[in-house]
């Protein structure tokens, strides 16, 4: 098994959380919070959709599906165009709604797909290239994709655990 094979598997799994945390919730539960301070399903799945799509973007000089598909535009959040939701305030968050999980699922196909398009055409040496030299050591292309690996997994475990907290106390 090739090291892009493993990404690509990775990431796919992703795509089955995101759909599986998603289904069946309308509006109220994909914006509900525990707390005032907490993150709701919506703002998770948007924010981990956007991570990767903007870390990807940028490692594989890509457009950002956000902006090049409209999904911006269909979203309509009071935010600035590029957000990712890194930092945002229970404020920003609150303003993270949608009228259904298909938007959010919706999105996150169109992401993944161009991300396992990027994945797809890796080889081994390409995840060697650097591609943030901001950092000490510099990030790699193999390291920044592992990176956002990472970070969507906790998400959509973050979005699928308030699911659950949400279903045991309709129940």
């Amino acid at each position: 098994m090739h090291a892009k094979d493993i990404l690509i598997d990775g990431y796919n799994r992703i795509r089955e959380e995101v759909h599986a945390t998603v289904e069946g919730l309308g509006p109220d539960e994909l914006s509900a919070r525990p707390a005032p301070d907490t993150n709701s399903i919506a703002w998770l799945v948007w924010h981990l959709t956007r991570v990767q799509d903007d870390h990807l973007s940028d490692a594989f000089g890509h457009d950002q599906v956000w902006l090049s598909q409209d999904w911006e535009k269909r979203f309509g959040l009071d935010l600035p165009r590029r957000d990712t939701g890194y930092g945002h305030s229970p404020a920003k968050v609150a303003k993270v709604r949608v009228d259904s999980g298909e938007l959010l699922t919706g999105y996150y196909d169109a992401v993944h797909e161009q991300s396992l398009d990027a994945l797809r055409g890796l080889s081994a040496k390409d995840l060697e290239r650097v591609v943030d030299e901001r950092w000490d050591p510099p990030v790699t292309l193999g390291v920044r994709l592992v990176s956002v690996l990472s970070d969507d997994l906790q998400h959509v475990g973050q979005a699928a655990y308030l699911r659950g907290l949400l279903q045991s106390a309709a129940a």
